[in-house]
């Protein structure tokens, strides 16, 4: 679909403008692939031990569902995540892939399957893409649905907390960077060093303190590592 060329650069390019891939209906689509690749990276965990779309602390708490030790510790961390992020999304317009798709559809929904004994979307490869796509398909007409009932509604007259909690996080980051010095400094001396020198650098530079704290002290502890007691 042509892109419609009746506008003038002055006026606002609608979604539905740029053809289908930059309309609402698209979002959907985008979900439900990010979702069948997500789903089907949990089946490959479960069935070869690699492929999640997660960190290890993470998929740590499905491995104990796996070894027999429950699913609830999973169940419910990745579900609320994905809760969450599904109300968050339609307020702010950004959809947190993380919490909603790789914690929720590939740790929750799982959990949640398999504590009630349905294992077959795990176990079979394209019975999880497909069970992940239709997930994905799910969440995207009611991150629409929700968006369209709220902040997009005919004549909506509040943001409905949407301007807070997109700044929360920022807002929020800007202090973790003292504590992330304080933490490097206690690990060791040349990483605390390292951490202080990186914090310097991105204050004069005008960024964010934290990821100047962090990567400082990565460089520091790659020359000065830190040993681990047995």
């Amino acid at each position: 679909m042509a892109i419609d060329t009746r506008i003038t650069p002055k006026q606002k390019l609608q979604p539905w403008q740029g053809g289908f891939w930059l309309s609402e209906l698209a979002f959907p689509i985008f979900i439900a692939a990010l979702c069948a690749g997500v789903f089907a990276g949990t089946h490959l965990y479960y069935v070869y031990g690699t492929g999640l779309f997660n960190d290890i602390a993470i998929g740590a708490l499905l491995q104990q569902g796996f070894e027999g030790n429950g699913y609830g510790a999973a169940a419910a961390f990745g579900a609320g995540f994905m809760l969450a992020r599904i109300i968050e999304g339609p307020m702010v317009g950004i959809l947190d892939i993380g919490g909603s798709i790789q914690t929720g559809v590939g740790i929750g929904i799982p959990a949640m399957l398999m504590s009630v004994g349905i294992t077959a979307p795990l176990e079979n490869f394209w019975l999880s893409l497909t069970v992940g796509a239709v997930i994905g398909l799910a969440m995207g007409f009611l991150i629409l649905a929700i968006r369209r009932a709220t902040v997009a509604s005919t004549g909506a007259q509040s943001t409905f907390g949407a301007d807070v909690m997109m700044g929360a996080g920022n807002a929020a980051g800007r202090y973790l960077g003292p504590l992330i010095i304080l933490a490097a400094g206690s690990a060791s001396l040349p990483v605390g060093l390292g951490s202080l020198l990186g914090a310097a650098l991105f204050y004069w530079w005008k960024k964010p303190l934290a990821g100047g704290a962090i990567l400082g002290a990565m460089a520091a502890g790659a020359f000065f590592p830190i040993v681990i007691a047995a």
